[in-house]
């Protein structure tokens, strides 16, 4: 038994070692826009070994919006972005709705 506990701590070990987080791509594409007088940070980004691409929108006081679709581009989440400011424009993103307050402590 002793020498299976050593084995499953150093297969442990090198598990741990091996688990790191992944690195973040960014997009390119990601940008600041202004809709409405209001500034809002488009954000466009992928983890470093995955293909597709996560989109969210940041607005001035850190409020994020993140959508739930993954996209297979960087540009069909831009586009997606835009269609979206142009069809419902700030409202997009003021839906009190869907908003999680942190807890205050």
């Amino acid at each position: 038994m002793p020498i299976e506990m050593a084995e499953n701590a150093w297969i442990a070990v090198t598990v741990e070692k091996q688990m790191t987080d992944p690195k973040i791509v960014h997009s390119g594409l990601s940008q600041r826009v202004t809709v409405e007088g209001h500034e809002f940070s488009i954000e466009i980004y992928r983890l470093e070994y995955e293909d597709v691409w996560a989109l969210e929108v940041v607005d001035q006081k850190g409020t994020s919006t993140v959508w739930d679709d993954l996209f297979d581009t960087d540009q069909a989440a831009l586009r997606e972005v835009l269609k979206t400011i142009e069809e419902e424009g700030l409202a997009a993103f003021r839906e009190s709705n869907n908003v999680i307050p942190f807890p205050k402590k």
